[in-house]
């Protein structure tokens, strides 16, 4: 790939980036935002507050002016980790806006060897952290050497800078340059960054966070204890916002790289959450204004999905899918059009299920643990699944019976892992669980090895209300086969802590994965254990990643060998042997059956104000492209 390294503008090749002839920038009016504080001496003019070669970006439809409030929304408690979609994808490398390829981004360039062994890295000289600090080699060296590397604040991950269990190393060459070194390929590394709030180097200010490590500091220790906190390591990881997307957000003092940051941390006990401009923002638009166009996010914090559906119909919101753009919503949404003075765009999905049934594969409790391990179980619950009833009452009859899979247009799609036991099949169900758990008592329900019912507790997040519409209907469904099953809703916030977080759970319910190429080849829970999205089986997830974890739970073989066999995938750079891995990967998953789901989802909506100029009309919708971040929100602004 080409270097674009050059004092002169060039930026990656995509419908946003573009080059400038002069560097206009350099007469750019001030922001009338920041005025105030650049005349009174507090920030230097926006000529000094740019890098040297900033990254231009070309607006989708129009040039925009700065100014105005992006009227958001965020539910419940544990919705912070949308916040990723909104104003925090800022990578080195980030994702193009059709999901095709990648493009720099706060990394000025990028390279890598024909043996995907060693990648190069060039930052942009003068761009600075939200508090003007400089952004720099320095920082990436913190991350590396404070948290990736050191064994008391790490808290794992990071699977993706390991090839074998050996971490790469890092070299730095000069304040802009460094060096990413593995013992073996790795072909996947940068796209691995690209991927939603991976890339932990854009994120670690040295000079701000090195006051919380002892190793830096040594009276970190001290400012724990006057945090009430244990030690310096706690202090650390939460300052360091490791702990999880929620933490990471909340942490309102941290400087940032991204296009806004927040005026006071949001969280669940506060009404409203304001996110302002960073003054020190890294791009502008082909006119040479700087971004973003939008002064500052208003988030109105809610309850619960009908609060917002209230909000959305009464035009109060400008831009949103998640959590009120279900089938459901649609009639509602698309009468209110007028009179929230709004309009549709489409997202084109990308998960590999509309919602995976998850039993614990890890479970804390032997009895239970062997029964969800018997595959000959999952599959009789997938047999007593009426998925057409739950496709025509929850999505209008979008959609067709499917497991977690692939689309069947991609190249990568497999018959067997789309379709084995999606029949709705009861009397196979029973004869397939009267083999495997005989005995009932006096109500009809099944008794495990230990003479107790055998009762399923499924967790879900109360905030996807399609999961709960579908579970409404499925519960039925098992306990017409002798399965005592059961659904317990809870908060965000504690479905994090208790899923996530935890192992003491029975089951529960998810989506997203991936469903097409390389997106699936980067997220495939559903067809490897090897991150804690796998909610199936968090200590196999742990093993792939830190095999020495205490926590870690040694996998059957055939689970061993299907994670050796995607790291062989990861280790992989030439696309067609990327593709045969991946195919046997699939191939593995279906023989394996770790979970059980119900239909791949139709193309999803969502609704944007008319006013609002520069969203793209069609997008993908996943996390991983986290929807709608790479199509560059810094560009978006009202007419």
């Amino acid at each position: 790939m080409e270097s674009i390294s050059r004092r002169a503008f060039i930026v990656a090749s995509s419908a946003f980036a573009g080059a400038l002839a002069m560097p206009t920038w350099l007469q750019a009016q001030e922001s009338a935002f920041l005025k105030s504080q650049v005349d009174a001496g507090e920030l230097p003019p926006v000529a000094d507050r740019l890098p040297t070669n900033p990254l231009v970006i070309t607006p989708l439809e129009r040039p925009g002016q700065q100014g105005g409030d992006w009227n958001h929304a965020l539910v419940g408690g544990g919705s912070l980790s949308m916040l990723v979609r909104y104003q925090g994808y800022e990578p080195l490398v980030r994702f193009d806006p059709e999901w095709s390829g990648l493009v720099e981004n706060a990394a000025e360039s990028w390279s890598v060897n024909p043996e995907a062994t060693e990648y190069t890295f060039t930052l942009r000289k003068g761009h600075k952290w939200s508090d003007g600090h400089p952004f720099t080699t320095a920082d990436v060296q913190f991350w590396y050497d404070a948290y990736f590397m050191d064994e008391e604040t790490s808290l794992g991950g990071n699977a993706w800078w390991r090839v074998d269990g050996e971490p790469a190393k890092l070299e730095v060459v000069d304040e802009q340059t460094f060096k990413v070194i593995f013992p073996g390929p790795n072909g996947f590394f940068v796209q691995q960054l690209a991927w939603a709030q991976q890339d932990q180097m854009t994120r670690t200010p040295k000079h701000y966070l090195e006051q919380f490590h002892l190793r830096y500091n040594p009276e970190a220790e001290a400012l724990a204890k006057a945090e009430g906190l244990e030690s310096w390591i706690a202090l650390f990881q939460r300052e360091i916002g490791m702990l999880d997307d929620n933490t990471f957000f909340q942490n309102g003092n941290r400087p940032t790289l991204n296009a806004w940051l927040f005026e006071s941390a949001p969280g669940s006990s506060t009404e409203q959450a304001i996110a302002t401009r960073n003054p020190y923002y890294f791009k502008v638009d082909t006119e040479g204004t700087q971004l973003p166009y939008f002064d500052r996010i208003v988030y109105q914090m809610v309850a619960d999905p009908e609060v917002l559906l209230l909000k959305t119909l009464q035009g109060e919101i400008d831009i949103m899918d998640q959590y009120i753009a279900t089938p459901a919503n649609k009639p509602v949404l698309f009468d209110g059009q007028e009179s929230g003075d709004y309009h549709f765009y489409t997202l084109k999905e990308t998960a590999a299920n509309v919602m995976a049934f998850q039993l614990n594969l890890n479970h804390e409790d032997p009895a239970k643990n062997e029964l969800f391990n018997t595959i000959e179980f999952r599959q009789a619950l997938s047999l007593s699944i009426d998925r057409q009833a739950l496709i025509d009452a929850v999505f209008v009859g979008q959609g067709s019976p499917a497991q977690p899979s692939m689309r069947e247009d991609d190249p990568l799609y497999n018959e067997q892992l789309a379709k084995q036991f999606t029949e709705y099949d009861p009397a196979k169900a029973n004869e397939m669980l009267d083999a495997i758990i005989p005995d009932k008592d006096g109500e009809g329900y099944r008794l495990d090895s230990e003479g107790r019912r055998v009762s399923i507790i499924f967790e879900i997040d109360q905030t996807r209300t399609t999961f709960l519409d579908m579970f409404e209907l499925a519960i039925p469904m098992f306990q017409a086969v002798g399965i005592d099953a059961q659904m317990r809703t809870m908060d965000r916030s504690l479905w994090e802590e208790r899923v996530r977080r935890g192992r003491a759970y029975d089951a529960t319910a998810h989506q997203f994965g991936a469903n097409s190429g390389i997106a699936a080849m980067l997220d495939a829970r559903f067809y490897v254990p090897i991150n804690n999205n796998c909610f199936y089986a968090p200590g196999w997830s742990l093993y792939y990643t830190q095999p020495d974890n205490e926590a870690a739970i040694e996998p059957p073989e055939a689970v061993k060998a299907q994670q050796d066999l995607y790291r062989t995938l990861v280790a992989t750079a030439e696309p067609a042997k990327q593709n045969e891995l991946m195919a046997q990967v699939l191939q593995n998953a279906a023989d394996l059956f770790f979970t059980f789901g119900v239909s791949l989802p139709a193309d999803g909506y969502g609704i944007v104000k008319n006013d609002v100029v520069n969203l793209p009309e069609t997008m993908p919708n996943s996390f991983g492209w986290p929807t709608p971040g790479p199509a560059r929100p810094e560009q978006f602004f009202k007419a």
